[in-house]
């Protein structure tokens, strides 16, 4: 599965774990996300975004990668007072991701 792919994947996955639109995720250069319930975000630059490279996002996702480290390492640029609420639905599990990640989970 190309990267591509495993970040769609994983983005969907996220987005049906946390619904909503309160917070950004943006995958770079791959794909951006809204999700977590609150405030729907409708115009111009949104609130709470977190913004990463496509292989931070895989290793916060498989669980290789703690969020306060990448944050703290300079890997995430996240801004807004939600923006930190990812950090409850990472990493993905098993279950939840099942063979996406060419069933290298971890």
């Amino acid at each position: 599965m190309s990267t591509l792919d495993q970040v769609l994947h994983t983005l969907d996955t996220l987005r049906a774990k946390a619904p909503g639109s309160s917070v950004e995720v943006r995958v770079v250069p791959y794909a951006a996300i809204s999700c977590i319930a609150g405030v729907k975000h409708r115009r111009g630059t949104p609130p709470n975004v977190v913004e990463m490279s496509g292989e931070t996002w895989l290793k916060l996702a498989r669980g290789s990668l703690d969020y306060d480290t990448a944050l703290e390492e300079g890997q995430i640029d996240a801004s807004g007072t939600r923006a930190h609420e990812l950090a409850q639905y990472l990493p993905l599990s098993a279950d939840e991701l099942g063979e996406c990640l060419g069933g290298a989970y971890a």
